[in-house]
């Protein structure tokens, strides 16, 4: 596959960047792992297995997106006429099948900038939150807006918007696929395996975390594109300030005025859970349907405190930081 390079992101994954690697060393031949300061054995595994070897500057902020575009750029010096580049994080193992799979739509596709497929959670059963995670990863097929941190890329496209923006702390993927959608390329979900996820969510704090994440995304996306003909992620964030923010804030500042029943507002979270329950029953089992609504409503509250973080830091004219929610196997993924 000389057409085709590999771009691995990671920080301290070890055992699971071992499984990344050997997933894919038979099949590519350029391949770059980017590490970002890891402490454990990634980046002597790189060196032993032959792996190109990028070492990001930590005086520079690093973000997933960063990583990527780095590695991008380095897999073009060993590689100029590469015309596809497959982005994978270092907790994922890559499907057998997969890369020759999505060349061939590129083949059949002259318009189609980005091919993702399905992305699995490799142990969902073992907390809810890997649950979570992988009916996540369940997106509908055909032509899509977005793609995740797993994706085949046609070089061509991803060179002619300028990558990643190395600026985003999350949700730079649905950012790039903006930009690549009004340069009239196509992104394509398609229904073939592509990877096995990692996530390690064993806590309610972790998940937080990760969803105040997405709410901060959210809110840089709608910054960013909010005001292009789509309206990125503006409808998404209205709906966030409204649940997590307007609604109960409503409810309970105005108690005293109405002598409580202003509480019956709050009748509108067990409506939203049924809503949204009612629209994944057709494709869950009861139980996991319920479970996927009950924290999606519940996760109206960590995307606002993410969103208000984001105004903040605006606010304040810094720059943002990386939310993490990974502690043993911390990496810089933004899925």
């Amino acid at each position: 596959m000389n057409k085709l390079g590999l771009v691995i992101i990671g920080r301290n994954e070890s055992d699971r960047l071992h499984q990344c690697f050997l997933s894919a060393l038979n099949t590519v031949r350029d391949i770059v792992y980017v590490d970002s300061g890891s402490t454990d054995n990634s980046v002597n595994l790189a060196r032993s297995l032959g792996v190109n070897l990028l070492e990001l500057d930590l005086t520079i902020p690093f973000t997933a997106a960063r990583a990527r575009n780095e590695g991008f750029a380095y897999l073009l010096k060993i590689n100029p006429d590469l015309e596809f580049v497959q982005f994978v994080d270092g907790d994922c193992q890559i499907a057998p099948s997969w890369l020759k799979s999505a060349m061939l739509i590129f083949d059949l596709r002259p318009e189609v900038a980005v091919v993702c497929g399905r992305r699995r959670e490799k142990f969902p059963k073992k907390s809810i939150y890997n649950q979570l995670c992988d009916i996540e990863w369940d997106t509908p097929l055909g032509e899509t807006k977005a793609c995740g941190g797993d994706a085949m890329m046609r070089v061509r496209a991803f060179k002619e918007v300028g990558g990643f923006d190395s600026g985003l702390i999350a949700g730079e993927e649905p950012e790039l696929c903006v930009r690549l959608r009004q340069q009239q390329w196509k992104i394509l979900r398609i229904q073939e395996e592509m990877t096995l996820h990692d996530a390690q969510m064993l806590r309610f704090s972790q998940w937080w975390n990760r969803t105040m994440r997405a709410g901060h995304a959210y809110a840089e996306g709608a910054w960013l594109h909010g005001k292009s003909p789509e309206k990125h992620w503006v409808k998404e964030s209205k709906s966030i300030w409204f649940w997590g923010v307007a609604l109960p804030f409503s409810s309970i500042s105005t108690i005293w005025l109405t002598q409580g029943w202003s509480l019956i507002l709050l009748i509108g979270y067990p409506v939203l859970i049924y809503r949204i329950y009612s629209n994944k029953k057709h494709n869950l089992a009861s139980g996991e349907a319920l479970l996927y609504a009950l924290f999606c409503a519940i996760g109206k509250f960590a995307q606002a405190t993410g969103q208000i973080k984001f105004y903040l830091i605006k606010l304040q004219k810094k720059q943002s930081t990386l939310i993490e929610y990974k502690t043993l196997a911390t990496n810089i993924k933004s899925n």
